[in-house]
């Protein structure tokens, strides 16, 4: 039986797998999953409906399962149909979970099409699919090292 929060069988294998390094995508509702993936990567669909399951609910599960060492967001965009006039309000429920968790990381933005092409490299072992409609809720999180 686990004993961490993660659930889900096949999230599961795949982090099994995974080694330092390796990338996890937890993709809003509008990212285009099928196409900005890297070569090898699993893609999970958790997208039930609008807003379920979140971004931040899936940060709180792999939180529990695996050490991360990074974990970059999408740049907001400054001007156009999708600006943001300041940070998104989901990055506040990331730093609040990443506490929660006793990590000291904070988010490092990237810009949107860096970001892609930090998602499409081989590191990038999976895609979790959510629901969440939330602009810039995107997470790339790179998988650490176990220390105990």
């Amino acid at each position: 039986m686990l004993k961490h929060t993660l659930i889900h069988p096949e999230i599961s294998a795949v982090l099994a797998q995974a080694g330092h390094h390796a990338r996890i995508l937890i993709a809003d509702g509008n990212y285009p999953a099928s196409s900005k993936k890297g070569p090898n990567a699993r893609v999970i669909s958790l997208n039930l409906m609008p807003g379920v399951v979140n971004c931040t609910q899936v940060l709180r599960a792999i939180l529990t399962a695996v050490p991360i060492e990074e974990i970059n967001t999408m740049m907001t965009e400054t001007s156009g149909p999708y600006a943001l006039p300041g940070d998104p309000p989901v990055w506040a429920e990331y730093e609040q979970e990443l506490a929660a968790a006793g990590s000291a990381l904070k988010l490092k933005p990237i810009e949107k099409w860096a970001f892609y092409d930090a998602v499409v490299t081989p590191d990038h072992v999976l895609t979790i699919q959510t629901g969440d409609q939330q602009r810039y809720a995107n997470i790339l999180l790179s998988i650490g090292v176990r220390m105990d």
